[in-house]
């Protein structure tokens, strides 16, 4: 899953998705033209700018490829089939591992 935690801003470069997921910049952008929910916007020079969207559909994407082993038209499939679902388990499993932090701070705290 996610490697490193993802900030609050408002774009990301290509270099720093592919450190969250740990994962090369040429998969990135090999998925980016499997999969039509990814879609980056890029800027003068190019480089590609990714949004919070991005990343929650790139995370999609590699849950179904790279954890559960879809192959990329079963991914491109379940995505077209079941996407909401999809994010809402994600939104779901969020709110736990914030809740599982905040408890594991307060056992610290209270240990």
């Amino acid at each position: 899953m996610l490697k490193k935690e993802i900030n609050t801003k408002l774009y990301y470069s290509i270099s720093e998705i592919g450190e969250m997921f740990d994962v090369s910049n040429s998969l990135i952008r090999f998925w980016e033209a499997e999969f039509h929910i990814l879609n980056p916007r890029k800027n003068t020079k190019g480089d590609r700018r990714f949004t919070q969207k991005d990343i929650d559909n790139f995370r999609i994407i590699y849950h179904l490829v790279k954890e559960r082993g879809f192959t990329l038209e079963g991914a491109n499939n379940e995505i077209s089939q079941n996407k909401e679902r999809l994010k809402k388990r994600f939104e779901i499993l969020d709110n736990l591992q914030k809740v599982k932090k905040y408890l594991e701070k307060e056992l610290d705290r209270l240990g």
